[in-house]
């Protein structure tokens, strides 16, 4: 199992203050390999970042809301979230991994929604092991509708155009994971982003504002990014949230401390109201959060 590199351990303050009931849209949680049993040819795992240490960083950050969204390092294992989700209380919702519908029963499912999930995410990064056929894919959509939960989709490396045939037909919400991993330097030509536009004006789709460091080819403050999040702002301001993806798993560079991924927020989103949107209302919508 290859090592990447861990979180930034010590959040700081970020330099202004997010608004009440912030939601992280997408963070996930780990514990120890003897306590949560890592899946055969998970491509990696980070047991020091438990539920604790993401609690800190949201304390820190001025974040009240969080989905945790189930890591493919336990597959349809979903303890770690499972008793996460029961020490966090109604202010967390959970996402689990799509793999559950063709490992897992009936029962096991009820168990996730009883608990707060409310989506399932499928993954296209073939290197991660744990993607469905079309067959599979077909019958997790149908059970998805019949929960009333969104579809949460993780693009691959190179971005949603080669997998986007896959769900572009669907009718339920579906989240696209990492802004569709556009090019920056691609502009309003890139394939990714234009897909993502597409996809926004049909109405149930939805993008997640994340992955700034990664995506970014200039580097920090991440600025070359600021263009693509506008342009989705600019489609769809009302289907837009923000999530921070700590601890940032599969990084061969260092993780930023995550304060800055918010101030990169402010200066993408420098609108007071619009910001309310993506931090608070949009999620809450979405993911069911009751006032």
């Amino acid at each position: 199992m290859p090592t990447y590199l861990p979180f930034d351990p010590n959040p700081r303050t970020p330099n202004a203050p997010l608004p009440p009931k912030t939601c992280d849209s997408q963070f996930h949680v780990f514990g120890s390999a003897e306590k949560y049993p890592v899946r055969p040819g998970a491509a990696y795992q980070m047991p020091t970042a438990t539920w604790e240490a993401a609690k800190r960083m949201h304390d820190t950050l001025g974040i009240e809301r969080g989905v945790i969204v189930q890591t493919t390092t336990y597959g349809a294992d979903h303890s770690a979230m499972l008793d996460t989700l029961a020490i966090a209380g109604p202010t967390y919702r959970g996402c689990a991994n799509a793999i559950v519908f063709v490992e897992r029963d009936d029962a096991y499912i009820d168990t996730l929604h009883a608990a707060g999930v409310r989506g399932a995410r499928f993954s296209f990064r073939k290197e991660l092991g744990v993607v469905l056929d079309q067959t599979q894919f077909d019958r997790a959509i149908a059970r998805i509708r019949e929960l009333g939960w969104y579809v949460k989709i993780q693009p691959e490396k190179d971005g949603i155009v080669g997998s986007a045939s896959y769900y572009e037909h669907l009718d339920v919400p579906v989240l696209i994971d990492h802004m569709a991993r556009p090019d920056p330097e691609a502009g309003a030509d890139d394939p990714n982003l234009r897909k993502m536009v597409e996809l926004m004006k049909k109405g149930n789709f939805w993008v997640m504002l994340s992955l700034t460091e990664k995506t970014s080819m200039a580097g920090p403050p991440w600025d070359d990014v600021i263009p693509v999040a506008r342009a989705y702002l600019e489609t769809a301001p009302d289907r837009c949230v923000w999530a921070s993806d700590w601890p940032h798993p599969i990084s061969v560079r260092q993780p930023p401390n995550d304060a800055d991924l918010v101030e990169f927020l402010f200066r993408a989103v420098p609108d007071p109201q619009q910001r309310q949107r993506v931090l608070v209302d949009n999620p809450a919508e979405l993911f069911g959060f009751a006032d």
